[in-house]
C-alpha cells in the first residue's frame, strides 16, 4: 500500500488534513473543482486555518482542479461536502459528481474510499453505480470500495485527524483490510474495524445525531428554566455533580454537522417506513434557538423602556461555532434577521471571519465597536478573543445596555444568559 498515489477529491476542513498526514509517506494528489481553492492552496494558505501555513509549505503535495492529473491515482479519498437543501433533503450531487469523475480514472486494481457523511446504504445505492458506471468495471471485481467516515472537529487543535480513532470498512473483508492498513500508517490512534460499510455509515451519521438530540434537550430546558427564573447553568453544574450526568450546554447548533447530519437519518428512516420523533423534534428546537435568543433580548429592552425599532445591536461572533472561521449554516444569521424583523441595526464583530464571508451572508461586520453606541449585546460564539470581556463590554456600553450572554463568557456583567 505505501507505494501508491493517493488523490484526495475535494479539499475543505476535511480534504486538505488527510492530503498533508498522507503526504508524508505517499505521493499525494490533491484535487478540488474549486480553482481559486487551489491557487490560496498553492500559495501555501489556507482559509480553514486547518493546516498551518509552514506545514502546508513542507508538504510535497500535487493541487489541482485538472481531472487529468487524477490519471496517476491509485487510491482515492473523497471528502466533498454532503448537504441538504432548502428542504432538509439530502444533497448527495457533490459526492456524485466526484463518483463519477473517479470513474473516468478508475483502473483495475484501484481503491476508493468515502469520507462523506451519508446515510446508511447511500455507498452502495449512490456512490457505486456512479463509479461501475463511468469505468465500466465492477465493483469487488475490478475495484475495492470503502467507507471510513471523517471524525474532524474544525477548530479543535487537540484533537487533529491522527489523534482520533478511525472507523473503516469495505466492500469485501480484503478490501477492509486494505482500507484498515492504508489509515493505520496515518491515523496513530488506531482503527475500528466494522462488518460492512452500513454499520460505518450508519456509526458516522448518529455520532453528531446524538449530539444534536442531546444539546437539543438542554435547549429545551434553558427555555424553561428562562420561565421559571432559574439560572440554566447553575442547575446544570449541580446535576453535573453526579458521575453519569453528561455536560451537555445549551446553544446555536450550526455547521456542516451537527446541524445537518440527522435530517440523512431521517431521510433514511422516512424511506424505510419509520418516522424519527424524537430526531426530528431535536431538530426543530436547535434550528429555533437563534429567533429564541434574539426575542429575550427584545423581551429585555422592552422591559427597560428602550425602543427596539431604530435601536443599534450589537452581537459578537458570526461563526457556527468558537475558534473556527466556517460561517456554513451558522444559526447566528437568524439571530441577526430576527432583530433586523424588529426594526433594530446589527453590527456583528467577529475576529475570525472575513469581510467577504459576512457580505455573503448579508450581514454587517465592524472591526471594532467601542464607539458604536449600541443598546444591547449578544455574545454569540465563543471565541477565545471574548474570554473575560464582560467587564469591558459592560463599561463601554453602559449600565443601562441590554447584554446578553449565549456562552456564558460574561459572568456576572451579563443582564441574561442561555
Amino acid at each position: 500500500m505505501c507505494d501508491r498515489v493517493i488523490a484526495v477529491i475535494g479539499l475543505g476542513y476535511v480534504g486538505l488534513p488527510l492530503a498533508v498526514a498522507f503526504a508524508e509517506g505517499h505521493d499525494v494528489i490533491a484535487f478540488d473543482i474549486n480553482a481559486s481553492r487551489i491557487d490560496e492552496l498553492q500559495r501555501g494558505e489556507d482559509c480553514t486555518r486547518e493546516v498551518e501555513a509552514a506545514v502546508l509549505g513542507s508538504m510535497t503535495i500535487q493541487f489541482t482542479s485538472d481531472p487529468a492529473d487524477l490519471d496517476r491515482a491509485e487510491v482515492f479519498l473523497v471528502a466533498v461536502p454532503t448537504p441538504v437543501d432548502t428542504h432538509k433533503r439530502p444533497d448527495l450531487s457533490h459526492l456524485e459528481q466526484a463518483s463519477r469523475t473517479i470513474g473516468d480514472h478508475l483502473r483495475t486494481g484501484d481503491l476508493v474510499v468515502y469520507e462523506s457523511t451519508v446515510y446508511p446504504g447511500a455507498t452502495q445505492e449512490v456512490c457505486i453505480p456512479a463509479l461501475e458506471s463511468a469505468s465500466g468495471l465492477r465493483c469487488g471485481v475490478d475495484f475495492g470500495v470503502g467507507y471510513s467516515p471523517e471524525r474532524v472537529n474544525p477548530g479543535d487543535t487537540g484533537r487533529r485527524l491522527t489523534d482520533v480513532v478511525k472507523v473503516v470498512s469495505g466492500c469485501s473483508p480484503q478490501v477492509a483490510q486494505d482500507v484498515a492498513g492504508l489509515y493505520g500508517e496515518v491515523v496513530t490512534a488506531g482503527v475500528h474495524p466494522v462488518s460492512s460499510i452500513r454499520v460505518a455509515e450508519a456509526a458516522k451519521v448518529i455520532e453528531n445525531t446524538q449530539r444534536d438530540v442531546n444539546i437539543a434537550l438542554v435547549n429545551e430546558l434553558a427555555v424553561l428554566f428562562n420561565r421559571l427564573g432559574l439560572d440554566t447553568q447553575e442547575v446544570l453544574e449541580a446535576a453535573g455533580t453526579k458521575w453519569n450526568f453528561l455536560p451537555f450546554r445549551p446553544g446555536l447548533v450550526g455547521g456542516h454537522c451537527i446541524g445537518v447530519d440527522p435530517y440523512y437519518l431521517t431521510h433514511k428512516a422516512v424511506e424505510v417506513g419509520h418516522h424519527p420523533e424524537v430526531i426530528l423534534a431535536g431538530r426543530r428546537i436547535n434550528d429555533g434557538m437563534g429567533q429564541y435568543v434574539a426575542d429575550e433580548v427584545v423581551l429585555l429592552m422592552t422591559r427597560r423602556g428602550i425602543a427596539v425599532g431604530g435601536s443599534r445591536v450589537l452581537v459578537l461572533g458570526l461563526t457556527f461555532k468558537e475558534n473556527c472561521p466556517d460561517v456554513k449554516n451558522t444559526r447566528v444569521v437568524d439571530m441577526v434577521r430576527r432583530l433586523e424583523e424588529y426594526g433594530a441595526a446589527v453590527d456583528v464583530v467577529d475576529p475570525w471571519v472575513t469581510p467577504e464571508q459576512a457580505k455573503g451572508l448579508g450581514v454587517n461586520l465592524v472591526d471594532v465597536w467601542e464607539d458604536g453606541d449600541y443598546t444591547a449585546a449578544i455574545l454569540a460564539v465563543g471565541h477565545g478573543q471574548f474570554t473575560g470581556i464582560g467587564q469591558e463590554l459592560r463599561r463601554t456600553l453602559g449600565p443601562d445596555a441590554v447584554l446578553y450572554d449565549v456562552k456564558g463568557l460574561l459572568g456576572e456583567f451579563a443582564d441574561a444568559r442561555l
